[in-house]
């Protein structure tokens, strides 16, 4: 389960499958480019979970796992793009 307080993104409640991969992509991206190998296993995690509800979860572990830095500026990142649509 998916605790509330990363109930964000892809991760959000309520938005259907579309909305999803279009989220789970932006986000991939943004850690691809920011963080490069170093956020190979989010990434990997995160196209799984395109097509694999499972994988959502060990995804937002992988995003937590991030170094403090890299973490931030994916998620810093990742939401200008989220507030710009």
């Amino acid at each position: 389960m998916i605790a509330p307080a990363n109930q964000f993104g892809p991760w959000s409640l309520g938005i259907d499958a579309a909305e999803q991969r279009a989220r789970l992509r932006a986000l991939r991206q943004t850690a691809r480019l920011l963080v490069g190998p170093r956020a190979a296993d989010l990434c990997r995690l995160l196209a799984q979970a395109e097509t694999d509800p499972a994988a959502l979860e060990p995804a937002c572990r992988a995003l937590d796992a991030l170094a403090s830095t890299d973490r931030r500026r994916v998620l810093a990142s990742y939401a200008a793009l989220a507030r710009a649509a």
